[in-house]
């Protein structure tokens, strides 16, 4: 069962990102096959003449129908046109193999294009006018199989290009923040070899005096490694600045990537939020940690259509509020929600939940004047 759950990168499944609606749709339309069996047992009775080409058909269906979504999607309009061609021969002995033709045109609409779902539409509304004057098949179905082909078709080619896009919108964020974690690390790298270079050198070239006048001039060389020691002591406090400054988030950056992600599920994001920002280091690094993890709750448990932040700074009071109409019923210690209370509370702030089942979720983070006040001094 690893082809289900893992299908090959070239496949239907495999590029469409395994959406798991679309899975257990290929498993739903398989029971259809009963009633290709049971209507016209049920209408006519049974006869040789219709049931063995359609057990037979089945198996060709099965074998072809799981190759569409699981197999090289370079072979799926083939294997769609293999069930066309087989629910037309069907289709006149069994009135009900047009449910082949239909699922087949529909299985069309999932390709890259939506030219070989049209065409096929099209030519297969034509074969349905002959069907109907050389079988005597009902006139009805003439006028059924465009309308049907053309509706079933077109939310499935919908479907199919919004997951693309999805698709492709994540694999450029992800893109976009590996390009960013390149550049940042090349930043660190030239930061670092700025502030250790000339330092280290200089550290060396003191100990090394120092050590050649340890026994000519004892006073000297100590007086050099005591230069030694304080010229190590403020690199490295240089140095823990340097770290803090990058471990420090950016609250701005966190809102960009926050749109990202949650338009890449198909969320929408509102933002609100003053043209310019106040906070201290510390605060805007727990504030953006806190911020991520509210988001990503969002993406994977929210099942919301849409999501809200609220940014607001008067003098030294700041607040923050991340809201969305989901499902609700965020437990109270669960989904990061004890990481996020703790971060809160190491800056002094208070985190507030409200998130009643089936109503949406709001988090509320409030930091006070004398917060504020105190990791500015």
């Amino acid at each position: 069962m690893n082809w289900w759950k893992h299908p090959r990168p070239d496949s239907l499944m495999g590029t469409l990102d395994s959406p798991v609606y679309l899975r257990w749709t290929a498993v739903l339309q398989m029971f259809w096959l009963f009633a290709l069996i049971s209507a016209p047992w049920g209408v006519n009775g049974f006869h040789w003449d219709w049931f063995i080409p359609s057990v037979i058909s089945m198996f060709l269906y099965v074998a072809c129908y799981m190759q569409v979504f699981f197999g090289p999607i370079r072979h799926m309009v083939r294997n769609a046109t293999i069930i066309l061609v087989m629910g037309f021969a069907l289709w006149t002995v069994n009135p009900v193999a047009i449910g082949y033709v239909v699922i087949a045109l529909s299985m069309l609409a999932f390709a890259p294009g939506p030219r070989p779902w049209l065409v096929a539409t099209t030519v297969c509304s034509l074969v349905t006018v002959l069907w109907v004057h050389w079988f005597n098949i009902p006139t009805i179905q003439a006028w059924v199989m465009p309308f049907v082909g053309l509706v079933t078709g077109y939310g499935n080619y919908l479907y199919a290009r919004t997951i693309r896009r999805d698709v492709q919108l994540r694999l450029t964020q992800d893109e976009v923040t590996r390009l960013a974690t390149l550049a940042e690390r090349e930043r660190i790298g030239r930061d670092l070899h700025d502030l250790l270079g000339h330092t280290l050198s200089l550290i060396t070239l003191k100990s090394e005096l120092a050590r050649r006048l340890a026994i000519a001039d004892p006073p000297r060389a100590q007086r050099e490694m005591e230069e030694v020691e304080r010229v190590a002591r403020h690199t490295l406090a240089e140095v823990r600045n340097a770290v803090t400054g990058m471990r420090a988030g950016d609250l701005g950056c966190e809102l960009v990537s926050a749109r990202l992600m949650l338009e890449a599920s198909g969320i929408a994001l509102a933002i609100d939020k003053p043209a310019s920002l106040a906070l201290p280091t510390q605060a805007e690094a727990a504030l953006s940690l806190v911020l991520r993890e509210a988001i990503t709750n969002i993406h994977r448990h929210s099942r919301a259509t849409e999501a809200r932040v609220t940014i607001t700074q008067e003098g030294q009071t700041f607040s923050m509020r991340i809201s969305d109409n989901g499902c609700g019923g965020l437990a109270a210690h669960g989904n990061g929600v004890s990481g996020m209370r703790e971060r809160v509370r190491q800056i002094g702030g208070r985190l507030a939940i409200d998130s009643p089942a089936k109503q949406g979720t709001a988090l509320a983070i409030e930091l006070s004047h004398i917060t504020l006040q105190e990791r500015i001094a």
